[in-house]
């Protein structure tokens, strides 16, 4: 009898601890569905040339002449949560070709999104623009916030990313998830 009380204590404990739902699924960089995303839209873009979290985040203190021109293809909805500082908003081409105005064809430009696929298909469209030195930003704001890396709200910090949806979200730890600014 004790032992039988002992299993279902144990159990108990067990099945209180397991995650349920949406989060049964590690988040981050952890996510076992990070490098089959990353497959898929760098076979998607071959052509778009992509850049880490961590080595954007080195280009970034680099002088204003060398520094990149941040891209968000992300709405304006999910640009209003939170962006990467300085980044401008560029839903499609023409926005982009506007933020691009006054620029050379071969500056520096990082394109995010969420995941990186929005963002490959507008670097992919500048590139047949003409514009030579366009990455995408591998991960996007997901995996940047992920890492831990900082968020703005306008010029004010932020800890929240829009999740875009239930299903793109499981790829952003569920900590930073706001529809709404904040």
């Amino acid at each position: 009898m004790k032992i039988l009380i002992l299993f279902a204590a144990v159990l108990i404990i067990l099945s209180a601890c397991r995650r349920t739902g949406s989060d049964a699924t590690p988040t981050g960089q952890a996510n076992p569905e990070w490098p089959a995303m990353k497959k898929m839209v760098r076979e998607k873009f071959p052509d778009v040339d992509q850049v880490s979290t961590a080595e954007l985040a080195a280009l970034l203190p680099k002088p204003e002449a060398a520094k990149p021109l941040l891209l968000d293809a992300r709405s304006a909805k999910e640009y209003a949560v939170s962006h990467l500082q300085n980044a401008l908003l560029a839903e499609n081409e023409s926005q982009a070709l506007e933020a691009l105005k006054g620029h050379s064809m071969d500056h520096p430009v990082v394109i995010y999104c969420s995941i990186g696929y929005r963002s490959s298909q507008l670097a992919q469209k500048l590139k047949k623009s003409g514009y030579s030195n366009v990455k995408n930003l591998e991960g996007s704001i997901f995996e940047w916030a992920n890492d831990g890396r900082d968020l703005y709200r306008d010029q004010v910090k932020s800890t929240y990313v829009h999740p875009f949806d239930e299903k793109w979200g499981r790829l952003l730890e569920s900590k930073y998830w706001s529809f709404d600014p904040r």
